[in-house]
């Protein structure tokens, strides 16, 4: 029988409908993988009595003809979605041993619909980073090797762990969240998949906060259909998120297979920035190529606030999360440490409690919301932000049904290889990501190949809001043509 891990969620899907496999048959594969690459860190919490217990509760449904959209279908979950009793820390120390009491909208409509919890996969501390190398558990390995030589390289980030996990067939296919591009740079990173949602469209009750207008759920797996599946159960209006929205939640499956005859694609000029390595402007232009081939007319197009976007960004996302963080202060739950008075333990939990990349933007946060910087930093962030969405809405207006860009401005690189660069290096790794999030649109990052090191690359389509459904019909056509790798197993 072929390995069980290998199985997409859709193949897994159908040979559980049809019994020649059972979910706890397919748990314990899982299982098994995840003991033995325990050495990429991928994984901050495992759950194996959990899980076992749910895919015995799945059997029991399929067996009586009860089987949900994603029976037995095992997931691991990022660490910053809260799971009822389960390790919920969003990869900081300032949260040790905070398992809530109650779990996340996403993941319960995950559970609601038959899936199986995996454990709780390792992230960027409050999904601050770009590599997953601020975690307080430490760095995620990538599975993928370049064929230059055998030096670990990073996942990206912030959802490195769940990146990793599906790219390792370590689980099915994994949660993850996005504010700047933490699902879509970690999926080029590591040749999978990765959906940002329309903001709004998944719940962010029960997801622990970075920055509230830019958060999104959405999930990293293997291919486009796997994605699209999962998707549809993570998607839903909560009533105790007001910024979700109500809106039907499309069956985006459907979409897959879909002609894109007559689909006009945007081909943004100022994507083309200074220093882009050749090997990232060749695949561009070859994943244009693919679209065209299928019947898409491409059409060039101007988005000429996106080079404020980065800047922009990078002060409203740290002033979102100084705000955010101050709630961690060691009095009702996470690290205390005690100090003469309340406010000696508040600094002193707090100051041992974050790492430094997130005490870095609490810092920056908090300068740009302060009396006299506020109107000339985050005021004038939030204009061009306005000025960003009125871009992608002129173009949208104009006819474009998607945007095609590169998904990063590189491939992955080595673990502790920016350890002596400055935070921008950093942060230019969102460069092609953050404009989405910052106009709230839905962006998809699919593999289109390897460079010449043999590490993967990846194209994002940016869609209309809640136009989610032309992504994945898009996204199909570059997957097909790219056609599909996966690392060399090396780690066990």
């Amino acid at each position: 029988m072929t390995d069980l891990t290998e199985l997409t969620i859709a193949e897994a899907r159908d040979g559980l409908k049809a019994k020649t496999l059972s979910a706890v048959e397919l748990t314990d594969a899982y299982l098994k993988a995840m003991e033995a690459a325990r050495g990429l860190n991928a994984y901050v919490a495992e759950t194996p009595e959990k899980a076992r217990e749910m895919a015995a509760a799945s059997d029991a449904r399929i067996a009586t003809g009860e089987a949900r959209p994603l029976e037995g279908i095992p997931l691991g979950i990022k660490d910053l979605f809260c799971t009822e009793g389960v390790h919920s820390q969003a990869g900081s120390h300032v949260l040790d041993g905070f398992k809530p009491t109650y779990e996340s909208t996403v993941t319960a409509n995950l559970w609601a619909d038959g899936a199986v919890m995996l454990g709780k996969l390792n992230m960027d501390e409050f999904a601050m980073g770009s590599s997953n190398e601020t975690s307080y558990y430490g760095p995620v390995i990538s599975p993928w090797r370049s064929n230059a030589n055998n030096a670990d390289l990073v996942p990206g980030g912030s959802s490195g762990g769940s990146a990793a996990a599906v790219a390792a067939r370590l689980c099915a296919g994994a949660t993850a969240t996005d504010t700047g591009g933490s699902i879509r740079q970690p999926a080029a990173f590591t040749g999978t998949v990765g959906i940002k949602p329309t903001y709004g469209r998944c719940s962010r009750w029960g997801t622990v906060a970075f920055a509230s207008s830019l958060d999104q759920a959405g999930p990293i797996a293997r291919d486009v259909r796997d994605a699209a599946i999962m998707l549809k159960s993570m998607a839903s209006v909560d009533p105790k998120d007001t910024t979700s929205v109500d809106i039907e939640v499309p069956d985006y499956e459907a979409a897959i297979g879909k002609s894109i005859k007559g689909m006009r694609i945007g081909i943004p000029k100022e994507y083309r920035i200074d220093g882009m390595p050749a090997e990232i402007e060749e695949m561009w232009q070859k994943g244009a190529a693919w679209l065209k081939d299928a019947g898409a007319e491409l059409v060039d197009i101007s988005l000429p606030h996106t080079k404020y976007a980065l800047p922009a960004y990078y002060i409203v996302a740290p002033a979102e999360a100084s705000s955010n963080l101050a709630r961690y202060d060691g009095v009702r739950y996470g690290l205390r440490v005690d100090g003469d008075d309340i406010v000696d333990m508040y600094e002193k939990s707090r100051s041992a409690g974050f790492g430094a990349e997130v005490k870095r933007r609490v810092l920056i946060g908090t300068y740009v919301l302060s009396a006299g910087y506020y109107d000339a930093y985050y005021l004038r962030a939030q204009k061009v932000r306005t000025l960003i969405k009125r871009d992608f809405e002129t173009v949208f207006a104009d006819g474009i049904d998607t945007i095609l860009t590169p998904a990063t401005p590189s491939a992955a690189f080595g673990v502790a290889a920016m350890s002596t660069a400055s935070p921008i290096e950093m942060y230019l790794n969102d460069v092609f990501t953050v404009t989405v999030n910052m106009a709230g649109l839905p962006g998809i990052a699919v593999p289109a190949g390897l460079n010449a090191e043999g590490l993967p690359l990846g194209l994002q389509l940016i869609g209309r809001p809640f136009d989610e459904s032309t992504l994945f019909q898009a996204a199909k056509v570059v997957e097909d043509a790219a056609g599909s790798f996966a690392p060399k197993r090396w780690w066990a």
